[in-house]
C-alpha cells in the first residue's frame, strides 16, 4: 500500500509530525550553528578584552627587561579559579618570535623559539605579522588543535613585542557539546509533548469523518443511522459535514417513506379494485336472496320458529351486503343510527366465541341512545376487532371494550392481553391476504380499516409485552347520516 493511499487518520499525525521534527530540526540546526558562531566571536572578544587590559601594563615590563613582573603579570589571570578560564596560556614573545615569559613556563621556556614549542606554534610563527603597525590577530588552522590571538604589546608606534592568548580546541568543543546537548534535550521535550497532541488531534479530527463515511457506506445497505451532534458540535467545515448529512439522512428518510406508501397505495388500490369487482358479483346474487326473504315475509304465512329464522337470515344477508358495499369505494352505505342496542346486538353476537375460548370480555358503553353514524359499519368494524381480539386472548384471556361518544367523534378501545405483535406485523396490520396467523387471510382488519376510512376516521394499532390495543376514532356527520337515515325505509 502507497503512503497516500493510507487512512487520513494515519497520514494527518504522520504529517503533522513530520512537519514538527523538520521545525525541530531547522531551529535546532539554526541554534547549533548560532551557538558555534557565538561561541567564537566570545572566545575572540576575550581575548582582546585580555590583550588590551594586559599589553599597556607589560610594556613597561618588556621595556625595563622585568621578567618576573611580566610573568606576575599573565600568571594573575589563573591565580584566582584556573578551571574556569576559557585561555589555556598566556605566552609573551619579543620582536623576534621567543618566549620571554609564559603563564606556563615549564611548557614554554624562556628565550624558547616559538616555532620550537610545537607544530601548533609553529603554524602561528609564520603566520604571525610583527610590524610596528599591525593589529590583534586571530588565527584558526583547521588540523590545528589550539586556536591563538595575538596582541601587539606597543606604545607611541614603538612594539616591544606580542601577547599571545592560547585557546585549546578540546575546550570549545566541550563547551559547545554542552549548549548542543542542552538544546538537544529541550527539543526532545517539545517532541514529546508536540507529537502526542499531535497524533491526538488527529484521530479527534478524523473520527468524526470516519463516522461520516461509515454511514454513507452503509446507506447503499438500506442502514439510515443518524449521528450524535455532540460527536462534533463545533461549525468548521466538518461541523458543516454533519449537517449536510443530517439534512441528506432526512431527505432519504422522507423519500423512503414517500416510496413506502406509494407502494402501499398501489397495493391497496389493485385490491381495492379486485375486491370491487367480486363485490358487483356477490351482490346480484345477494340481491336476489334478499328479495326472496322479502316477498316471504310479505305473502307467506311462516309459524314462529320459520318467522325468527327468516329474521336472522334477513339481518345475516344484510349484514353480508353492508359488509360487501365497504369494499366498494363509491359504496353509499344506508342503515340506521348507530344505538345501543347495535352495541348489545354485537355482544351477543360474539358470547358464543368468547365461551367457547374461556374469555372473560369486559363491556364499557358511554354513549346516548343514537348517534349519527351507520350502525351497520360500525357494528361490523366492532366486531371484526373484538372477534380478533378474543382469537388473540387465547384460552383464558382477557378483552376489554370501551365506546364512548365525545364532543365531536366516536371513540372505540378494544384490549387484549394475548401475544403481542411484532413490528413488521403492526407494519402492514391493515393490508389483505397478509395475515400472519395460520386462521384467516387478513381481511377482517382490511375491512376495518375500509370502513373506517370512507367514514373519515382513522384507526391505529399498538402493541406491547402486556397489551395490545386498537384504537377507532370514528367523526360523528349528523347532518350527512341525518339525511341518509331519513332515506331509509321503516
Amino acid at each position: 500500500m502507497r503512503l497516500f493511499d493510507l487512512s487520513l487518520r494515519i497520514k494527518l499525525p504522520l504529517w503533522g509530525g513530520g512537519l514538527i521534527l523538520a521545525t525541530a530540526l531547522a531551529v535546532s540546526t539554526s541554534f547549533v550553528v548560532q551557538a558555534w558562531d557565538n561561541l567564537n566571536q566570545d572566545l575572540l572578544q576575550n581575548a582582546q578584552d585580555i590583550g588590551r587590559t594586559m599589553a599597556p601594563s607589560l610594556f613597561p615590563a618588556l621595556l625595563h627587561n622585568n621578567v618576573w613582573g611580566a610573568f606576575e603579570i599573565v600568571s594573575l589571570p589563573f591565580s584566582t579559579n584556573p578551571e574556569t578560564a576559557l585561555h589555556e596560556s598566556l605566552i609573551v614573545i619579543d620582536n623576534d618570535k621567543k618566549v620571554y615569559v609564559s603563564s606556563r613556563p615549564d611548557e614554554h621556556p624562556v628565550l624558547g623559539d616559538l616555532a620550537a614549542l610545537g607544530p601548533d606554534y609553529q603554524a602561528l610563527s609564520l603566520e604571525l605579522p610583527m610590524a610596528a603597525d599591525a593589529g590583534i590577530f586571530a588565527s584558526a588552522v583547521p588540523s590545528a588543535q589550539r586556536f591563538f590571538v595575538a596582541v601587539p604589546i606597543a606604545n607611541d608606534g614603538v612594539r616591544l613585542g606580542s601577547l599571545i592568548v592560547t585557546y585549546n580546541k578540546s575546550l570549545l568543543w566541550q563547551r559547545f557539546s554542552r549548549l548542543v546537548s542542552r538544546a538537544l534535550w529541550i527539543t526532545l521535550l517539545v517532541l514529546a509533548a508536540l507529537l502526542p497532541i499531535t497524533a491526538y488531534w488527529g484521530r479527534r479530527m478524523m473520527r468524526p469523518l470516519q463516522l461520516v463515511t461509515d454511514r454513507i457506506s452503509d446507506i447503499g445497505s438500506g442502514q439510515l443511522q443518524a449521528l450524535d451532534p455532540s460527536l462534533y458540535p463545533y461549525h468548521d467545515e466538518v461541523g458543516l459535514l454533519f449537517l449536510a448529512y443530517k439534512k441528506m439522512l432526512t431527505e432519504l428518510q422522507d423519500k423512503a417513506e414517500f416510496e413506502k406508501e406509494m407502494v402501499k397505495s398501489e397495493r391497496m388500490a389493485a385490491v381495492g379494485r379486485l375486491t370491487a369487482s367480486i363485490a358487483h358479483e356477490i351482490n346480484n346474487p345477494l340481491g336476489g336472496m334478499l328479495n326472496a326473504i322479502s316477498t316471504f315475509k310479505r305473502h307467506g304465512t311462516p309459524d314462529p320458529v320459520t318467522q325468527k329464522t327468516i329474521s336472522l337470515l334477513d339481518r345475516g344477508l344484510s349484514q353480508i351486503r353492508e359488509t360487501v358495499a365497504a369494499l366498494l369505494v363509491e359504496a353509499k352505505v344506508k342503515s340506521h343510527p348507530l344505538s345501543t342496542a347495535d352495541f348489545e346486538d354485537v355482544r351477543i353476537l360474539i358470547n358464543p366465541a368468547a365461551n367457547k375460548q374461556g374469555t372473560l370480555v369486559s363491556w364499557a358503553v358511554d354513549m346516548p341512545a343514537t348517534l349519527s353514524l351507520p350502525s351497520t359499519l360500525v357494528r361490523q368494524v366492532l366486531l371484526n376487532l373484538i372477534l380478533n381480539a378474543i382469537a388473540a386472548a387465547g384460552k383464558d384471556g382477557q378483552v376489554a371494550v370501551c365506546a364512548r361518544a365525545e364532543e365531536n367523534e366516536l371513540l372505540l378501545l378494544v384490549e387484549n392481553n394475548g401475544k403481542s405483535l411484532l413490528p413488521e406485523q403492526l407494519e402492514r396490520l391493515f393490508e389483505p391476504f397478509t395475515s400472519f396467523s395460520e386462521q384467516g387471510h387478513g381481511l377482517g382488519l382490511w375491512i376495518c380499516y375500509r370502513i373506517v376510512t370512507q367514514l373519515g376516521g382513522t384507526i391505529r394499532a399498538e402493541s406491547s409485552k402486556e397489551l395490545t390495543r386498537f384504537t377507532v376514532h370514528i367523526p360523528l356527520d349528523s347532518q350527512n347520516d341525518s339525511s341518509e337515515a331519513k332515506n331509509l325505509p321503516d
